[in-house]
């Protein structure tokens, strides 16, 4: 078994993700509720890293170490070196996760695991010079760097506001990575997997447009400070992906839940930056829309992405997922909304929020676990490698 799970990124990576998940959010809700320490810093700060550096980078690890394989033609971290970057990440969040670690031993741990990674998807894509996959690379080294400045910030080396600038901007960065894999892959997906005949036509100038309103949102709010000019490129972003998203949407797509989940996520990404836009003129909680990019863009992409990689790279028809994937993704949504839209509508009961979405992001990971552990396991269906 363990020769099949270290034979391709996405086994290994989509394990031990979605077990995380689960135990992070389990070890989070301790910590809210029950004041448990956790974190060699505060548990505020360990849950907004851990869950980008620890469960997101996890996911992305296992999407890209598969991908660029495709991609490329050539092979990426497999066996023993595979195993080597799984034990890296591993002891970095038990690390992380254990109050009074010593900061430079973790530190040292989760950043060599970083820049492991960074070499292990580039090489093979400089290798073969296929530059079209730069802006992938760019991310990459730019969540190392975001890594690096809240390890420095934590360290004293900066100012303590250096960590929650540094999270906020790798939740960004990682945003754009699911805008920019949704964007490649997602209208294919709809034409192929609806189970009528349809055309999906995407927009190149809002792409564009998306990408542009998106870096002056980032340099506004992070950078600058401008919190006018940084609603500004929060309503660009959220214009040009609604026209993208209008332009996608079949409605037979919601008979897919592989399709359906993808749909919902960009949703939610769309309502995070449509809060930024608002927030100047209403008094809305920051956490708000960064949930919605987090909890919803993030969880729901990576939940959705790691039911249909799994099933495609394991020779199984992806338009016949398990039947746990509708209740977990409709239970991770149902999270979502108790965490961005019950504060809103309801800020007295606020507590009832987190415990709900805490509760609901435990239990959609946990039927992805059940239904998926099987098959990240077992050999391809087919007899193929990998």
């Amino acid at each position: 078994m363990s020769t099949i799970v270290f034979a391709l990124g996405f086994r290994a990576f989509f394990l031990v993700a979605a077990t995380f998940a689960m135990v992070a959010m389990a070890l989070w809700s301790g910590a809210w509720f029950g004041g448990w320490p956790v974190g060699t810093l505060s548990p505020m700060l360990w849950h907004g890293h851990e869950m980008l550096f620890g469960f997101a980078i996890a996911v992305i690890a296992g999407f890209l170490l598969t991908a660029v394989r495709n991609w490329t033609g050539r092979a990426t971290a497999h066996g023993g070196a595979l195993a080597a970057l799984v034990a890296c990440w591993f002891a970095a969040r038990v690390l992380a996760a254990w109050p009074g670690a010593p900061l430079g031993l973790l530190a040292v741990t989760d950043l060599a695991f970083d820049l492991a990674l960074l070499v292990a998807v580039a090489l093979p894509i400089v290798r073969v010079r296929q530059w079209r996959q730069g802006g992938i690379i760019a991310k990459l080294v730019l969540l190392t760097g975001a890594n690096a400045v809240f390890y420095a910030g934590a360290a004293g080396f900066l100012q303590p506001s250096a960590m929650t600038m540094a999270l906020h901007a790798a939740l960004l960065l990682v945003v754009a990575l699911v805008l920019t894999v949704a964007g490649r892959v997602l209208p294919g997906f709809i034409e192929r997997g609806v189970d009528v005949r349809v055309t999906i036509s995407d927009r190149p100038w809002a792409a564009r447009a998306s990408l542009a309103a998106f870096l002056v949102f980032f340099v506004a709010e992070l950078v600058v400070e401008l919190p006018l000019l940084a609603a500004a490129g929060a309503a660009g972003v959220a214009i040009a992906n609604g026209i993208r998203l209008a332009a996608w949407h079949t409605p037979a797509l919601w008979r897919r839940p592989l399709l359906w989940g993808l749909y919902l996520a960009l949703l939610s990404i769309e309502a995070g930056f449509v809060l930024y836009a608002l927030a100047p003129w209403f008094a809305i909680p920051r956490t708000l829309p960064l949930h919605a990019l987090g909890m919803g863009g993030i969880g729901l992409a990576t939940l959705a992405m790691m039911a249909r990689v799994a099933l495609g790279h394991t020779g199984r028809d992806i338009h016949a997922p398990p039947a746990a994937v509708r209740p977990a993704l409709g239970l991770l949504a149902a999270a979502v909304l108790a965490r961005v839209a019950l504060p809103l509508a309801a800020p007295a009961h606020y507590a009832l929020a987190i415990g709900l979405a805490q509760a609901g992001w435990i239990a959609a990971f946990a039927l992805y676990l059940v239904a998926y552990a099987p098959i990240l396991v077992r050999p391809r269906v087919d007899g193929a490698a990998g």
